[in-house]
Formats: C-alpha cells, sequence, structure tokens
C-alpha cells in the first residue's frame, strides 16, 4: 500500500500513521523523495577541493573527454625538442615572426573548424582565398578602384562562393566533398582568368594591405595592455558567467576556481607580451587575428546561432526536430568559411606583397584542415572551438619554423606534417570511442 494511501488504498490527506494513529517517525524524519534536489556532479568535485579535480581529471581521460589536452602538449613536446636542437627556436624573434605568419593560415583554418562542427568538410578554401586576393589585387592596383571597397569586394565575394556551396549542398542536396571539390577546380580557374596574362600582381608596400601584415606597435605598453584588457575581459566574462548561472539556481564556478584560471591566462598572456616586447613589438596582424577569435569564440558559444550549430553537427535529426533550420545552419556556415578564406588570402597577399598564380596553392589546404584538426575540432562534428585554429596552426607553424632553421628538406617537412595529422585523427577517433563507451557520445 502506497505511503499517501489510507486504508483499503483510499487516498490520504495527511502523514502516514504509525501504530496508534501517531505519525511514523521515520517516515515523518525523512523529506519526500521527490522533494530531493538533483544533485550535479559538478559540485561534489568541487566540494572535495583539489582531489576531486584530480579524481575529475582521471575520469575526463578514460572516458576521452581529451579538450585542448593533447595539442598544448604537442606545442610543449615540439619547442623543447627543437629548443634543444637549435636554440635560435626559441628565441624572441623566431617566436615574434611564428605569430605573425601563422595568421593567415589560422583566419582560413577558422572557417574550417565551422564547418567541421557540422560533421562537413570544404575543399575550396584555398582557391577561394587565392582567387579573393587576386580580385582585390586587379581592383585595386590594376584599375584604381578604392582600396577599402576593393577589401570589402574580395570578402564579400569569398562570402557569395560560400553561399554558393552552402546552395548546393543544403537545399540541392549535392555532398559537401563533392561541391568543394568542384570549386575548388573552379575557383582556381577563375582566379587565373581575373589575374589575364601577366599572372601576378604586385601590391605596393605603401596600401593598408600590405601594412595590416607589416604594421607592428613597437611601444611595450601596447603588447602589456593588450595581455591585460584580455585578461580583464576573461575575468569579467566569468564572473558574469558564473552569477548568472548562481541566478538560475545551475550549477557554476566559484570565485576561487575563476581566479585561478584567471591568473593561468594572465601568465601566458604576459609571458607572451614579454617575449613579443624583447624583439619589435605587438604585431597588428596578431591581434586582428585574436580579435576575431574572440568575437567569433562568442558567437559559437553563447549566441544562440552557435549553439544550433553544434546541435546540427552533434545531431542532425535531433536539431530537425527540435526546429532548427538546418539548411539555413549549413548555408550560413559554408558562407563564414568563405568569407575567413577570403580574409586569410588576403592577410596572406600582405604578406608576400603579391597576387600570383600560386596563391592559395600548394600545401595550404592541407595545411589549414589540419591546423583545424590537430588543434582539437572533431572531423565528425559537434566538438570544437574557435582557438583550435589558433592551437592548431601554432603547431603545423612550429613545425615548418624548426625544420626550417634545421634545414630539413621539403619533403621530409610533408611527411612529418602528414604524420602529425593522422596522430590527431587518431587521437580524435580514439576519445570518440572511448565517449561512446562511456556513454558520452
Amino acid at each position: 500500500m502506497s505511503r499517501d494511501q489510507g486504508p483499503g488504498g483510499a487516498p490520504g490527506n495527511g502523514p502516514a500513521r504509525g501504530v496508534g494513529g501517531r505519525p511514523d517517525e521515520a517516515t515523518a524524519q525523512e523529506p519526500a523523495r521527490d522533494s530531493l534536489p538533483a544533485v550535479d556532479t559538478r559540485l561534489l568535485v568541487r566540494e572535495e577541493g583539489v582531489r576531486g579535480y584530480l579524481g575529475e581529471f582521471r575520469r575526463k581521460l578514460r572516458s576521452g573527454e581529451l579538450g585542448s589536452l593533447p595539442v598544448v602538449v604537442a606545442v610543449i613536446i615540439i619547442w623543447t625538442v627543437f629548443g634543444s636542437l637549435n636554440s635560435a627556436f626559441l628565441s624572441a624573434q623566431n617566436l615574434s615572426d611564428l605569430s605573425q605568419q601563422i595568421v593567415g593560415t589560422g583566419m582560413i583554418a577558422v572557417g574550417i573548424v565551422f564547418v567541421l562542427l557540422l560533421g562537413e568538410i570544404d575543399l575550396s578554401v584555398g582557391s577561394v582565398s587565392g582567387l579573393c586576393a587576386a580580385l582585390f589585387a586587379v581592383f585595386n592596383v590594376i584599375n584604381g578602384m578604392n582600396e577599402w571597397l576593393a577589401l570589402l569586394v574580395a570578402v564579400a565575394g569569398g562570402a557569395a562562393v560560400g553561399l554558393i556551396h552552402g546552395f548546393f549542398f543544403a537545399k540541392v542536396g549535392v555532398p559537401a566533398f563533392v561541391v568543394t571539390l568542384a570549386g575548388n577546380l573552379a575557383w582556381n580557374g577563375l582566379m587565373l582568368q581575373v589575374l589575364g596574362t601577366s599572372g601576378t600582381v604586385n601590391i605596393p608596400s605603401e596600401t593598408n594591405v600590405a601594412k595590416l601584415y607589416s604594421t607592428i606597435f613597437h611601444s611595450p605598453a601596447a603588447a602589456y595592455v593588450t595581455a591585460a584588457v584580455g585578461v580583464g575581459l576573461f575575468l569579467a566574462a566569468s564572473l558574469l558567467d558564473a552569477r548568472r548561472r548562481q541566478k538560475a539556481r545551475v550549477p557554476f564556478r566559484p570565485v576561487a576556481e575563476i581566479v585561478l584560471r584567471t591568473v593561468v591566462i594572465a601568465a601566458i598572456a604576459f609571458a607572451a607580451a614579454y617575449i613579443l616586447n624583447q624583439y619589435q613589438g605587438l604585431p597588428l596582424a596578431l591581434l586582428i587575428f585574436l580579435i576575431l577569435l574572440v568575437v567569433l569564440d562568442f558567437v559559437l558559444r553563447r549566441t544562440t546561432y552557435g549553439r544550433r550549430i553544434f546541435a546540427v553537427g552533434g545531431n542532425i535529426e535531433g536539431a530537425r526536430r527540435a526546429g532548427i533550420s538546418v539548411p539555413f545552419v549549413r548555408m550560413s556556415v559554408f558562407t563564414i568559411a568563405g568569407m575567413m578564406a577570403a580574409i586569410g588570402g588576403i592577410f596572406l597577399a600582405g604578406q608576400i606583397q603579391s597576387a600570383s598564380q600560386t596563391s592559395g596553392g600548394g600545401n595550404l589546404l592541407m595545411n589549414v584542415i589540419a591546423a583545424a584538426v590537430i588543434g582539437g575540432t572533431s572531423l565528425f562534428g559537434g566538438r570544437g572551438s574557435v582557438w583550435s585554429a589558433l592551437l592548431g596552426a601554432l603547431v603545423i607553424g612550429s613545425i615548418q619554423s624548426g625544420m626550417n632553421i634545421m634545414g630539413v628538406s621539403n619533403a621530409v617537412q610533408f611527411m612529418i606534417t602528414g604524420s602529425v595529422l593522422l596522430a590527431a585523427v587518431v587521437v580524435d577517433s580514439l576519445s570518440r570511442r572511448s565517449q561512446k563507451a562511456a556513454g558520452r557520445a
């Protein structure tokens, strides 16, 4: 007989009765099970202190939730190895140059991250970056169009190309692999047509596009102020998020944990600022790249649109049943990929101060895909971050820089880069398998 029923099974209006009609003491002292609040495991972890966090870390490793740990370990190993082989690798000059060289590749890789979050691939970003660089160079240098207008036209062209890819993929149903592979050939041909018979258009060093790459803020205050602002924004965002979650009565990070995380971020940021100031200062290209990462990270993690991207990439049928417009998400993501390819291509053109028939070619496509995957974005969709582009580009750039210093041939560099990419995919596959075994995928 149920505890909340009277004799004969009739519903009772009072507490359960013991012998002699008195309330049963055990029942009276025990709260109703329905009123017991659900306990979040994250709260238990925080209550146990350091021991709890260590246990949670071990659990995440066993279940395959590795996050950015593999790529961070990879960067440490790469820098340790090349630094021990040649001290010039860890010099302020080389690290400062590296921070500039990864910008163009990193920006294109950001677009790839968005596409990978859907579980798809874009094989056209290399040729799109070359096409948009050629459009800018021809409109501005050859035809005399205003520089900023030419820049806007080039970026809009990249977005339009991405929209075309997204339309055929989302509306017509052509696989993204086929659409972007065809685009890789078609846009490369259009780039050659735009450049004409000369094949190369030089971009003067005094143009703003060239200065976007070459400008460096020599004042030490620039790097330190940028680091301070970044740390301050991180702290403010963390505190606001904790306050919002506390008001909603959901688990939130305690102030002590937020302060500890902020201290770690501050140590990294100010160490980077110190290294940059040991050479020339803060490169404008790096600053623009970091600002774009912050903005796009906010879009992915803090907006409804970003959550829809993760939803479509994680479970497309579930997203469709939840009322999400899957075609719109797909088309918009490929548009973003095309736009980021255009921006990255313009930065690469500003780096070499020219647009030529080789723009967007070579191993650029493989490098940007490798950067996104090595940085921690899953090939299976639904898991990743725009910061993966920065971390992955840092790994690829560090390998290339170290091997160039050591005088290693391009053939060996390609083989090593390919091996690192394969290792990243293997880690991703094993991680996904572990998550499935743990019921988390």
